[in-house]
């Protein structure tokens, strides 16, 4: 199945190369751009692309209040956000994670890491490496006056599905928390997918943002 993606950012130059490197794959279908995060909510409501690249910095309207927007609309249900970043700025990260992007590109990405980010939003989970996820907890641990009221769904978890929630917020794959709890990777699945399900969460990312904001993990250093 083609994978329906949009591109907003405000170089052209930046735009024409991820057309190109798009273009290079016949599992993904560019099918809007835009310049400025005001447009980039327009093409999420009228293409309602599987995945939208977003730029951080642009003229008019942001990428952070653009993808608080999209993925607060009915109107760009299963739009998902991925987010186009130099990971030098945490703010960002943070900012981004916030407003519900599933996940972060560097712009100067290979081709590769490019199609396999598009792909792995589209298919749900999120592009969070461990490094990002260090990012996070850092910010959390700068920001104590952040609540930490525990939602009254978390309750609705099992144990194991609590200790699985913990490793996601700790930036594991299902792999390596299927290896740490020597179970299958598809048990490991089944219980991400009851999580989400749970708590109403659209993916992985939102799931770390819950883990930490809830108090449910602490960060080390806190």
């Amino acid at each position: 199945m083609t994978i329906r993606a949009a591109l907003a950012d405000d170089q052209p130059l930046v735009r024409d190369g991820f057309r190109a490197q798009i273009a290079l794959v016949d599992d993904i279908e560019l099918v809007g751009e835009a310049k400025t995060g005001a447009e980039a909510i327009e093409i999420a409501r009228s293409c309602r692309p599987d995945v939208l690249l977003m730029d951080v910095r642009m003229p008019v309207m942001d990428g952070i209040e653009a993808t608080r927007r999209i993925t607060s609309d009915e109107r760009c249900g299963g739009v998902r956000v991925l987010v186009l970043t130099t990971f030098d700025l945490d703010e960002y990260v943070y900012a981004a994670l916030r407003a519900g992007a599933s996940g972060f590109l560097l712009k100067d990405s290979l081709p590769e890491d490019l199609f396999a980010a598009i792909r792995l939003i589209a298919a749900g989970d999120a592009l969070l490496a461990p490094g990002v996820t260090r990012r996070l907890i850092a910010e959390f641990v700068r920001r104590p006056e952040t609540p930490r009221a525990r939602p009254a769904e978390l309750a609705q978890l099992t144990d194991r599905e609590r200790d699985v929630l913990g490793l996601i917020a700790q930036g594991l794959s299902n792999s390596e928390i299927a290896d740490g709890l020597v179970v299958s990777p598809a048990t490991v699945k089944t219980h991400v997918s009851r999580i989400l399900a749970k708590l109403t969460a659209r993916d992985r990312a939102q799931l770390v943002m819950l883990a930490y904001e809830s108090g449910l993990v602490v960060p080390r250093d806190a």
